[in-house]
């Protein structure tokens, strides 16, 4: 017997097994593309408060997705930094992609969500009540967030490779706390004992690693909304979980800019309905003393009832409360790889007409049979009183279920309620009988998508909506049920994807809808809108498991070529004599030190002329050598914000005032700050322009 051979035929075979035990079950990409909408003169989504408008950037939007196929099945996840998703946004992407791709890609295997920014252009959701604050429908803002998840997901399709998945959990403490506890408190004793928080506090990752054992993408799921920045917020800003987003891919794309680099990280939403950054609670604003806990109000003088986040002011709040989910996360990544996901791949959507869906439940008082339906559209009166995060107009409270003679008369001017509606939604009095308003669209969705994506034991669940905390926790809690009365199930993992695929406003368990606050006035198909929504999720994940398929549902209405707009485009942009596009109007000083503020300022046009996607509207930049010079940072930089102002309508004239505090982490050496834009020729064309300030010394002391 030759022992060489023996040893090397052991060595092969033992090799052989690690190689197989460990060969990567799926492929897998990753992408990400700026999707920023105007940065200027539009209406934030959001706060649905007309006097915030954008006046310049602080932080880009991005979308970020990934694939993943196994025996040639594939399905796509995204998250956007955006307030909604539109069900336009995604028929006109999978458009796009099966113009590419063919019928690769479809509105069943693809779940497009926002992470629900308040600090971002709204004007794309093509139903009148979301876009009635933004002064109607703005194509530029629906335009840069069609191309930009069209892009992420082409990035990832290109991106394809070998690789494994693991999932992890962890609880991030003091980054949210429950805007509406008395409504919580409302639900069952028993079943709120089954939980520590009135909260969701964990954190669910998805690592995604190649043959090498390098991680390449983490998508996270964590309940919080965007509100860190509040109404008073002029700037484009991703909030709390974009730049959380941010701070990831900085640590793992440590050379890169804002935007670039091959690691893309995603902080996406989920059950945040009821969900608050600002963790300081409730005050009064100018007395300082508490709100009523009941109807969130004040008392005459001491002002608006406002919530704070743990910083100085809302920046500082927006940092501490993203530092502190990233830091989770990036420490999760660390820890270990998790549980590996090894499984198949399937998916499942459906529409639902969700005024006409009924379901069969039994009274466990009575033990009589009882029919749900669900409601037409409509918005009660604690709507209008708006939440801690943003206070609503007039004398709105919450938690109101009486109605008031005058307001029902300036109802029924917009739409009259019929009695089977009231009767529908009650005991939430009818503000707005949205689904009886049809001038000049559709004012509220009626039909919904729902759709499931299952990944190995990993069941993403999307919800065209905000769950609140324990609405989230019974639809997960009757999923998993569900699917271990499948005779080939193991124990699924459920995740809540919020926002996803369109928007519908609340959804509230029936005893918070009692309640009536800003989430209970808000859901807007009634009192059983969960129970419908847990029983159609039922119907989809039975169907799923046992591999039935099911029908699309009906389709939404196609209302593109309905849309209407009071937002008018750029005319012309001008400059004073002598001081030509791109002219410096204030220089910087000569030397700076580390946590001193630069600030720069340019003869400018209207950024809305060119969004500059991919790219930058300003550089910092470090001299390298004689010749060269880098960039530090962009306008897509945490470090970095940009102003623009308009300082004559008639002749066209703006400024651009750009900003940059020094951080400790800064380089010291020689920079300066250059700036592009695009003009409006007054005879009409579109030209570029750029300009660049004296160079600066930034010195560490």
């Amino acid at each position: 017997m030759n022992f060489s051979n023996f040893v090397f035929g052991v060595t092969f075979l033992v090799l052989s097994y690690v190689f197989c035990a460990q060969s990567a079950p799926y492929k897998i990409g990753v992408g990400r593309a700026d999707c920023t909408g105007p940065p200027v003169e539009i209406t934030f989504m959001g706060y649905a408060n007309l006097k915030q408008k954008g006046e310049g950037l602080h932080l880009r939007q991005y979308s970020r997705s990934f694939i993943v196929e196994k025996d040639d099945k594939r399905v796509v996840f995204v998250s956007v930094d955006a307030g909604m998703i539109g069900h336009a946004l995604k028929r006109e992407v999978v458009k796009r992609l099966q113009e590419r791709y063919d019928d690769l890609y479809t509105i069943d295997n693809i779940m497009i969500t926002a992470t629900h920014t308040h600090g971002a252009p709204g004007g794309f959701l093509m139903h009148l009540l979301y876009d009635i604050s933004i002064l109607g429908f703005v194509a530029q803002t629906y335009e840069a967030l069609v191309e930009g998840i069209y892009l992420s997901i082409v990035r990832a399709h290109d991106n394809l490779q070998d690789g494994r998945i693991f999932l992890s959990k962890t609880t991030v403490l003091n980054a949210n706390i429950n805007r509406s506890p008395t409504s919580y408190l409302a639900n069952p004793v028993e079943e709120r004992e089954l939980y520590e928080h009135d909260v969701d506090k964990t954190l669910t990752q998805l690592k995604f690693v190649d043959n090498n054992g390098d991680v390449f993408g983490v998508f996270n799921w964590f309940a919080v909304h965007p509100v860190s920045m509040n109404n008073t917020n002029h700037l484009v800003t991703s909030d709390n979980m974009g730049y959380a987003s941010m701070l990831l891919e900085k640590e793992y794309n440590p050379k890169d800019v804002p935007g670039k680099g091959k690691f893309v990280g995603a902080f996406a939403n989920s059950n945040l309905g009821d969900v608050s950054p600002n963790i300081l609670g409730p005050k009064c604003s100018k007395s300082g003393n508490p709100c009523d806990i009941l109807t969130s109000k004040c008392p005459k003088n001491e002002g608006e009832c406002f919530a704070s986040g743990p910083g100085n002011d809302m920046f500082e709040s927006t940092q501490i409360i993203a530092s502190r989910i990233y830091e989770k996360a990036s420490s999760l990544i660390k820890q270990g790889e998790g549980n590996e996901i090894t499984g198949d791949i399937s998916f499942i959507h459906q529409f639902v007409d969700v005024p006409n869906y009924t379901l069969n439940v039994t009274n466990p008082t009575t033990n009589q049979t009882e029919i749900l339906k669900g409601c037409v559209p409509a918005m009660g009166y604690s709507f209008a009183a708006g939440t801690t995060d943003g206070p609503g107009m007039f004398l709105f409270e919450q938690g109101t279920v009486t109605e008031n003679p005058l307001w029902n008369m300036v109802r029924t001017f917009i739409a009259k309620p019929t009695k089977e509606d009231i009767n529908c939604h009650s005991p939430k009095p009818i503000l707005l009988a949205t689904g009886r308003a049809w001038f000049p669209y559709e004012w509220q969705p009626r039909i919904v998508p729902t759709q499931l994506i299952k990944i190995g034991n990993l069941i993403l669940t999307g919800i065209p909506g905000e769950f609140t905390t324990m609405s989230g926790r019974r639809l997960k809690r009757k999923l998993s049920e569900t699917a271990l009365e499948h005779e080939n199930s193991n124990n699924f993992e459920v995740v809540i994807a919020g926002l996803a695929n369109l928007y519908s406003s609340y959804i509230t368990t029936n005893e918070e809808y009692l309640k009536q606050r800003y989430e209970a006035a808000s859901t807007i198909f009634g009192p059983h809108t969960l129970s419908i929504y847990i029983d159609q999720y039922q119907r989809l994940i039975r169907a799923l498991l046992s591999k039935q398929k099911v029908d699309q549902g009906p389709l939404p209405p196609y209302l593109n070529d309905r849309m209407l707009s009071l937002t008018t485009g750029v005319v012309y942009d001008g400059h004073p004599i002598g001081k030509d596009f791109g002219s410096i109007k204030a220089e910087p000083q000569d030397t700076y030190r580390f946590g001193d503020t630069v600030k720069v300022s340019f003869v400018a046009a209207n950024p809305r002329n060119n969004l500059y996607h991919e790219e930058s509207y300003f550089t910092v930049e470090r001299q390298v050598d004689e010749e060269n010079w880098e960039v530090a940072f962009t306008d897509a930089s945490w470090e970095t914000r940009m102003y623009w102002e308009r300082t004559s309508t008639v002749l066209g004239f703006s400024d651009m005032h750009i900003t940059w505090t020094i951080g400790p982490d800064t380089i010291p050496g020689l920079y300066r700050i250059k700036h592009v834009g695009t003009y409006k020729y007054i005879l009409g064309g579109l030209f570029p322009y750029e300009g660049t300030s004296r160079t600066f010394q930034v010195n560490a002391q």
